[in-house]
């Protein structure tokens, strides 16, 4: 199913929802899957880092969209249980955040 947002919802540094999709512009538009791996936050109300990464809203997880790998775990409280990070950042390299791809048509994004 093709999903679409327009583009002037998507200014560079900004993240928003497509039904399933996280969709984000990091100077590139790109779309992830909206639920976090840790405890399913949407990704849709995260925000891009200055490595262009998506962070989730809750617990600060750090996904590289380009792979929908977890490259940093859960932070705050969940930082500090041992194994924590490292058990779905591994899990994100079976399971990652599945991806769409974004075509520009005029002034709409369509992700599919």
């Amino acid at each position: 199913m093709t999903h679409s947002v327009p583009a002037s919802d998507v200014p560079e540094g900004t993240v928003t929802q497509a039904g399933k999709y996280a969709v984000g512009n990091n100077g590139k538009y790109f779309a992830v899957s909206r639920r976090c791996r840790h405890l399913r936050a949407d990704l849709a109300g995260g925000s891009i880092d200055s490595d262009g990464c998506l962070v989730c809203p809750w617990h600060e997880a750090k996904y590289d969209v380009r792979t929908g790998r977890m490259v940093r775990g859960p932070q705050g409280v969940f930082a500090k249980v041992p194994g924590l990070g490292t058990g779905f950042k591994a899990l994100t390299r079976v399971l990652p955040l599945t991806r769409g791809t974004v075509t520009e048509k005029g002034s709409t994004l369509q992700i599919d």
